[in-house]
């Protein structure tokens, strides 16, 4: 696949626009619904274009919730429910879902949880990975920012052959590297078309309606939350694209030196 050589000019920087639609692309997020909320737009785009969508989930999601006395257990095979109806919403017939599965706010960016990621980039050998940025400051939940230096660290593993060779698979290289919620933004893709998408797909994360999205769907106003959640949805998209100068965006970090 190539990479954009055109950039749209913005005030702060030049940011570049649109990769070729990409045969594999691996999102990897600290919890249920950071993909969606991150990129689900583009993957939808990519998707219905014929790339292959993988989804991995670093941690469990048995935090995610605002009552105390919520089964944990059952509060994680719902959130894994949730996940896989979303990536179906995004991704369509070739959706995959993997969960790692580690404890839900006690991610670590350590040896073992890489050999993990580096696994999954091997085997599903994508051209494009999507993640969190570590990076941004002042992030203070330590899943985004391990979830995001997993997926850094294991990219550079998983591409050179003395890391892990007990995987007994072929390293594997991914081209480009796109992290969500950068400081300093420099690459746009235009999502106009599947924010629909993105919105159906994070409204199959039931369980995170009040503690993440803020909405109250058994209130006697829910459809007005509903409204006002897909319109900060739309409100972000539009800031994004106005970095390119395009109507609806979804913004990252690019990296190219993999």
């Amino acid at each position: 696949m190539s990479v954009p050589e055109s950039y749209a000019p913005s005030v702060r920087r030049r940011v570049s626009i649109n990769l070729d639609v990409p045969g594999r692309a691996l999102a990897i997020g600290a919890h249920p619904d950071d993909i969606e909320f991150g990129c689900g737009a583009t993957l939808a785009k990519w998707a219905r274009a014929g790339c292959e969508v993988s989804h991995l989930v670093c941690t469990d999601g048995s935090k995610g919730t605002w009552d105390p006395d919520r089964d944990t257990a059952d509060l994680i095979a719902t959130r894994q429910r949730e996940q896989r109806a979303a990536a179906v919403v995004v991704g369509g017939a070739n959706e995959r879902v993997v969960f790692l599965g580690w404890p839900d706010g006690e991610l670590e960016s350590g040896l073992r949880q890489r050999w993990e990621v580096a696994y999954w980039i091997r085997q599903f050998r994508p051209d494009v990975v999507l993640g969190h940025d570590p990076w941004r400051r002042y992030r203070i939940h330590p899943d985004h920012r391990n979830a995001g230096f997993l997926t850094t660290d294991a990219i550079v593993a998983a591409r050179d052959p003395k890391f892990f060779p007990e995987q007994r698979i072929a390293p594997h290289r991914p081209n480009v590297l796109l992290l969500w919620e950068a400081e300093e933004p420099d690459h746009v893709e235009e999502v106009t078309d599947t924010m629909p998408a993105k919105f159906a797909a994070l409204l199959e994360h039931r369980s995170q309606f009040r503690s993440t999205m803020r909405i109250e769907p058994d209130a006697a106003m829910a459809d007005a939350e509903f409204d006002r959640f897909r319109q900060r949805l739309d409100d972000q998209a539009s800031v994004a694209g106005e970095l390119a100068g395009l109507t609806r965006g979804e913004a990252f970090k690019i990296v190219l030196d993999l």
